[in-house]
């Protein structure tokens, strides 16, 4: 970016940059990166946002791989289409929804259908992740437009070097391996991980492998949800030293594994309502399609899961509330008595290894109990298919970052609640 330029214009590009810089910090996490935008950067879409007014906008986020030319040599132009060894395709897929202080992140399988099944077409062609290879990221996005019935206003591509700089910047990955550990290696792709069961800190190209592997997650939505874990503890760093020390990385990505379209000045909008955000994530609610890998949208489910409805009024809360306390510092007991004050007759503490996962609430399918909790503790909120709570029933994980967003439940906590025994780590990730 030039340095030229005259006093006068100077301040406020200077101003509108940091406004950029703080909400591209924190939605860079979301996307890993995919939201660090500097002004010019590109052909970009006009806003859609009216000054003064709470921001409203959607921006699709995907992950792309590295292109390949030859046997492990990686293709000179990174935005070639043709003379591949493999298409870069869109494994993962996210639709962010802003609205005023809120952030909703919607992730798409890349099985995904793009509109009813034509059994007359390619099976693979009709698919999300094949759509930005096909006709670039401008189809990406009217595939998801097709998907979702969202109007999507603009789009970020991310790669997955990129990935891995950004990560590096913000220290690494924290993850928890399930049982029986994790295995992928490809030598065709130069892919060598292997994990063993257990906490793990990953720097960022083992973190890139381990965010796309689904062999020990169950499948794509397994993978989706440690996915959503990953944003969701890097999102947190953003607050420290740390993350404000990854801005030269974060913002060195456009023309360099980050391609956008995106308005930089619709996110100066969104300066007074920074330090409001609130997160919330998603998965697209699909359904099997006969002789096929591919999956159709439940557009009824999708009404219920990711709509505006609010919590049902009742004179006490009528759900079921497990608590992983994770925190290392016996909160769960304070937070059993602050909820029990507050009218949940049902709130069991388990205990759990303290982990640095980030602390969140995660639900299923009662989204609006789980979006009230959310709101009340101030956390991220979460839901997938493979969390281990039941219908009727709210997880609440304390991480060890509770100690310092939640610390006025030490206080609560007294003599500590008896917990119930944990065999084995709960902390959801993914399987």
């Amino acid at each position: 970016m030039s340095g030229g330029g005259s006093g006068s214009g100077r301040a406020p590009r200077i101003a509108g940059l940091r406004a950029l810089q703080a909400f591209g910090l924190t939605l860079s996490c979301l996307s890993l990166g995919g939201f660090a935008l500097l002004s010019g950067a590109g052909r970009t879409v006009a806003s859609t946002v009216t000054p003064g007014a709470a921001p409203q906008f959607t921006v699709l986020i995907a992950g792309r791989d590295i292109v390949y030319c030859y046997y492990r040599q990686p293709c000179k132009d990174q935005d070639q289409r043709t003379g591949l060894v493999q298409p870069p395709n869109t494994d993962t897929v996210m639709l962010v929804k802003v609205d005023g202080s809120s952030v909703r992140v919607l992730n798409i399988p890349r099985d995904t259908n793009v509109g009813p099944f034509d059994r007359f077409s390619s099976i693979a062609a009709q698919k999300v992740n094949s759509q930005y290879h096909s006709g670039g990221p401008e189809a990406l996005a009217r595939a998801v437009e097709t998907i979702t019935g969202e109007r999507v206003d603009s789009y970020v591509v991310v790669r997955t070097d990129y990935v891995e700089r950004v990560i590096d910047a913000l220290g690494g990955l924290n993850v928890t391996v399930p049982e029986g550990g994790i295995e992928w290696i490809d030598n065709a792709a130069g892919v060598n991980l292997q994990l063993p069961a257990g906490a793990h800190l990953l720097r960022g190209k083992e973190a890139v492998l381990f965010l796309r592997v689904r062999k020990g997650f169950g499948d794509d939505y397994g993978r989706i949800d440690h996915q959503k874990q990953a944003l969701t503890q890097l999102a947190g760093r953003l607050k420290s030293a740390q993350g404000l020390a990854a801005l030269p990385t974060i913002l060195g990505g456009i023309g360099n594994g980050v391609e956008t379209n995106a308005d930089p000045n619709t996110l100066v909008t969104l300066r007074p309502f920074l330090s409001q955000l609130k997160l919330s994530f998603a998965t697209l609610p699909t359904d099997e399609i006969p002789g096929t890998f591919n999956l159709a949208v439940n557009r009824e489910r999708l009404a219920a899961l990711w709509g505006d409805a609010p919590a049902p009024a009742a004179d006490a809360p009528s759900v079921k509330v497990t608590v992983v306390d994770a925190s290392g510092a016996g909160l769960g007991a304070g937070l059993s008595r602050a909820l029990g004050a507050l009218g949940y007759a049902d709130v069991q503490v388990t205990v759990a290894p303290p982990s640095l996962e980030a602390s969140q609430v995660f639900t299923q399918q009662d989204v609006a109990q789980a979006g009230a909790l959310a709101d009340l503790l101030n956390l991220p909120r979460l839901q997938g298919e493979r969390f281990p709570v039941a219908p009727g029933e709210v997880g609440v994980l304390l991480g060890r970052d509770a100690q310092d967003t939640l610390s006025q439940l030490a206080a609560l906590a007294g003599a500590p609640v008896p917990p119930t025994a944990a065999p084995t780590p709960v902390p959801p990730t993914g399987n």
